[in-house]
């Protein structure tokens, strides 16, 4: 006879597994108990015959449970205790200040309760909140640890006897799944009126039915209220782009099933996996040509967000619908937090909805869908949210810390005992909202992490960025030191930290990051090690009159190259010449454009970039595909679009001279080489990422680098991904972009946490990370 002590860390809570420890303990006739430690992780106490303990604990690591992770089990023999059977304990270590317990993300429906959802002799038959052990809400109720009902916004919902008996039994697919309800005693949805007066009805049933009729009804769901709609007619999609202020941005649609999907887009096995996966993201899908669904649904871009049906909710909907493709977009105004409350609803959304359909659990953490598309045939997540947070990226640095993440697109991180736990999506943080929903996130992972203070604070280098500002009364108010580090220098940083790298030269390329000399860099080569970082080349500085104006008018930046190409004197006349329409996009109109003139002519509010996402926008405008920015990256997204059906490379070029990329020849030969417009967005495309590729292998080659890396949110353009990768794989280098941590913004923060770890371990300086 023999007794061990098992410590099981991973992710352990909310997904089954310790009714999963309960029955092969008795598979294996053994004794003891198993006990949830909160955020710690789980316990096991066990004894029996030396053959079958040992048997036990390879099962738990072969046979656990779909959604469970282990990530470490430590084992102790301990004298035995002479236990009569093998029994679940109750849980502990709520106020635990250590651990490494991982809470699972929210997890779409699974194949049974979905069985049981349509089977008319089930107790939840068409219950939209049926869930068990294997799906359902986690993070958007949770309140603190460990995973109890008590600690969720279940605990408003006390279980009727029949739930009770299915929670309480080991053997049930149901125990412990602390959401379990049914139509007796847990949530229901009700149906208004855009002025709050309830309709008497089969609330989803009726629904689906104003869906139908061409009617825009919010839908509370999972993580926050959506507005759906009927996504075949034109007229209703045109309707919600008037409510919402949203004239340009793509909506993202919700197809019944796979089928249907594919009646309107093309689907590669990838894609159907992570379409069909336990997270349901919104994956950006080749459209179909002819594209069977209302162009105003993406305008002018090769690629339509879908997802599937993820929640009881959305499989009643379309079971009722005759409607086979609904929008299913957040609800919200541009730039606004996603608005998930009942009693805000009614106020926010009188102008948007016809009718709200709204259940009474209250979702705790926001939570908006997940985006993510497949570049160059690999997964990258633009956004990380439902269905990933709060699952931790691994990092080799185990201190306290926060990453606050970039002003746009923004998520936080918090960094503990070698991981990142990145936050859901939180937004544009210059809106006041925004802000405060990221105080309030912040407070919640401090909670459910238990951790009360931080040994470093980790921001941007832009000194007007309102994280920046927090970041600094978060560190002044806690007593924490404050690192600030360079933007660029943390987007290769989140690569390096998701591939396990200890020295790469990296390529970002972006839109906008504060640089080191006061400039706004975008177009950066650069090396980065556990001894190093250094900026080894990057695009040629251009002007950029009116500073951030030129990135909702990319007019603007296309006028501050050619003043470069031409000199001020010529440039109105190639303007006009080239694209007269684009001076009507302006905000004033002729008048800005005099203005603008008057700026390059006198060096008047000009700020100098070597963005590669303002030279994608301006020649967007040179090309005449897009004028203004309505959404992130819609000039450049536009201009992919048109290179996509380019077929000829006409050899254009960004010449290299003493690390710098010069992109005005670029501009001055797209105006003289005949081709076509597609011909030449395609070519431009080549051009910059040639001139990367080159520039970053022959630094590797340099340093005696191996890896080059690829990030930034110009890493989600196939085209550019896919030449680069291919000339840095032709020389015999390894290349790399991120499959889970976004390349974009909204991943920044696990860069500067891993910057953050290499500052604290004295790999590098501050003046490293500042300079």
């Amino acid at each position: 006879m023999k007794a061990y002590h098992l410590h099981v860390q991973g992710v352990v809570q909310a997904v089954g597994f310790r009714p999963f420890i309960y029955r092969i303990a008795h598979e294996h006739n053994l004794r003891g108990y198993v006990k949830n430690l909160g955020d710690a992780g789980v316990e096991i106490v066990v004894e029996g015959r030396e053959e079958d303990l040992e048997a036990f604990i390879r099962d738990i690591k072969l046979k656990k449970p779909p959604l469970a992770r282990v990530d470490k089990i430590t084992k102790k023999e301990i004298p035995p205790q002479g236990f009569d059977l093998f029994y679940i304990e109750k849980s502990s270590g709520g106020g635990q200040e250590q651990g490494d317990s991982i809470i699972p993300p929210d997890i779409a429906i699974c194949d049974d309760c979905l069985r049981e959802l349509f089977d008319p002799t089930n107790k939840r038959y068409m219950y939209p909140f049926i869930v068990c052990t294997n799906c359902g809400p986690r993070f958007t109720i949770i309140r603190d640890l460990p995973y109890d009902r008590e600690n969720t916004t279940m605990d408003e919902f006390p279980m009727c006897d029949f739930c009770r008996s299915e929670y309480e039994d080991p053997l049930n697919r149901r125990y412990h799944a602390e959401p379990v309800c049914c139509p007796v005693c847990g949530p229901s949805y009700r149906l208004y009126t855009s002025d709050g007066e309830e309709i008497t009805c089969d609330p989803l049933r009726k629904a689906a039915e104003l869906i139908d009729e061409g009617y825009i009804v919010a839908v509370k769901g999972i993580g926050g209220i959506h507005l759906a709609c009927d996504a075949t007619r034109e007229d209703v999609v045109e309707e919600l782009r008037k409510r919402t202020f949203r004239p340009q941005k793509p909506f993202a649609v919700m197809a019944r099933d796979i089928d249907t999907v594919r009646e309107f887009a093309y689907v590669t096995g990838e894609e159907e996996e992570e379409l069909t996966s336990y997270r349901r993201p919104i994956v950006a899908l080749r459209k179909k040509e002819p594209f069977n669904l209302p162009e105003n649904l993406a305008p002018g871009l090769p690629t339509i967000g879908v997802m599937l049906p993820y929640a009881g909710t959305h499989y009643i909907l379309f079971h009722w619908s005759r409607t086979p493709v609904y929008v299913m977009t957040s609800a919200n105004y541009p730039g606004m937090p996603m608005v998930k409350d009942n009693e805000k609803a009614f106020e926010a959304l009188k102008d948007v909805a016809d009718y709200l359909l709204l259940h009474n659990r209250r979702i705790l953490n926001r939570a908006d869908d997940s985006v993510v598309r497949f570049v160059d045939g690999k997964r990258a997540v633009i956004r990380r949210s439902r269905g990933f947070v709060p699952l931790p990226v691994e990092i080799p640095f185990s201190y306290t810390g926060l990453a606050v993440g970039a002003e746009l697109m923004n998520a936080f991180g918090v960094s503990k005992n070698g991981r990142v736990y990145p936050s859901q999506y939180i937004g544009n943080t210059g809106k006041v909202e925004v802000l405060e929903f990221m105080r309030d996130a912040i407070d919640h992972f401090r909670r459910i992490l238990r951790v009360r203070g931080f040994d470093l604070i980790i921001s941007d280098l832009h000194p007007s960025y309102n994280t920046t500002k927090l970041a600094m009364e978060m560190a002044d108010s806690l007593g924490t030191e404050l690192l600030q580090v360079q933007h660029h220098y943390a987007h290769v940083a989140a690569a390096m930290a998701e591939g396990g790298f200890e020295e790469v030269v990296g390529i970002a390329i972006d839109g906008v990051g504060y640089g080191t000399d006061g400039h706004t860099w975008g177009g950066e080569v650069i090396y980065l090690s556990y001894e190093d970082v250094e900026r080894l080349a990057h695009i040629d500085y251009y002007p950029l009159p009116g500073g951030d104006l030129a990135s909702y008018y990319p007019l603007r930046a296309l006028m501050g190259i050619l003043s470069e190409v031409y000199g001020v004197e010529e440039l109105e006349e190639t303007v006009r010449k080239c694209c007269p329409r684009a001076i009507g996009s302006l905000k004033y109109g002729e008048t800005e454009f005099r203005v603008v003139m008057n700026q390059l002519a006198r060096g008047i509010n000009v700020a100098y970039s070597s963005s590669t996402g303002r030279v994608l926008d301006a020649l967007a405008v040179l090309l005449n595909v897009a004028y203004r920015r309505h959404y992130e990256g819609e000039p450049a997204m536009k201009l992919e679009n048109l290179a996509l059906h380019g077929k000829n490379d006409v050899k254009l070029e960004v010449p290299v001279e003493e690390n710098i990329l010069s992109i005005k020849s670029l501009f001055r030969d797209i105006l003289e080489v005949q081709a076509s417009p597609a011909d030449l967005a395609y070519s431009a495309h080549l051009a910059i990422a040639r001139s990367f590729a080159e520039v970053a292998t022959e630094k590797a080659k340099e340093f005696g680098v191996r890896t080059v890396v690829l990030s930034g949110g110009v890493a989600y353009n196939d085209i550019i991904t896919k030449t680069i990768r291919k000339i840095v794989e032709a020389k015999g280098f390894r290349f790399y972009t991120t499959g889970e941590v976004p390349r974009g913004d909204n991943g920044i923060n696990v860069g500067q946490a891993f910057l953050g770890g290499l500052y604290l371990e004295g790999y590098l300086s501050r003046e490293d990370l500042m300079m």
